[in-house]
């Protein structure tokens, strides 16, 4: 099915059987020479418009910038994220990472550690906050970049740049994401999976959302 037809496309295996890029690609599509499945999340994320990050059981999957608006609104509950921290829904980690975000991005997972004293000696917790944020639907990888050598080279693998949802959609993603109550939200996601996996079982989709 193409990827415009599907509310989400995870990455890896799940616990939907045949719901993933990694069960359709051939081996050689992941570990060759050729460009392949690392390097085209990025050139996916930019020309098909649309969310990445871990949203699902704490693994990477895309979601069109037509279904974002209500998956973010379902898992955000409705808060914003300063309404989330003042009602003691936010750690206090959690926020200082979003603000610096909020502040830089779109920005480098490098310059965010950089920025933020992510290192051996400073602040810990990155990458439980950064996968927390993720999944409430706050904060998206954008982009992947790649460094490049002193001949213009690439090389390495592609380091993430993440954004928000507001910055990275736009008036598309801010007039939307609260137009609706979490749980009508959550109900047409449901609707939707059910329709485009209708082999599945409810409980498991349930689970996946």
């Amino acid at each position: 099915m193409p990827f415009g037809r599907l509310a989400s496309c995870p990455l890896f295996r799940n616990s939907i059987p045949g719901f993933s890029v990694e069960e359709h690609a051939v081996p050689s599509a992941w570990f060759s020479d050729e460009p392949g499945v690392w390097e085209w999340k990025g050139p996916v994320i930019q020309e098909a418009g649309c969310a990445y990050g871990k949203f699902f059981e704490r693994k990477a999957a895309f979601i069109s910038a037509k279904w974002f608006p209500d998956f973010a609104n379902y898992r955000r509950d409705g808060y914003d994220f300063d309404a989330r921290y003042d009602d003691g829904l936010a750690s206090y980690k959690d926020k200082k990472l979003f603000d610096l975000l909020d502040e830089h991005a779109p920005v480098l997972s490098k310059t965010l550690k950089r920025e933020g004293n992510y290192r051996k000696g400073g602040l810990t917790g990155f990458d439980t906050s950064m996968n927390r944020l993720q999944a409430q639907g706050y904060v998206i990888i954008s982009n992947f970049v790649y460094m490049k050598n002193r001949y213009g080279k690439e090389y390495g693998w592609g380091v993430a740049e993440y954004s928000t949802p507001e910055l990275f959609f736009g008036e598309t993603f801010t007039s939307a994401v609260y137009r609706r109550e979490p749980e009508e939200s959550y109900q047409r996601m449901l609707e939707y999976f059910h329709e485009i996996l209708p082999d599945v079982p409810d409980k498991t989709l349930r689970k996946f959302l």
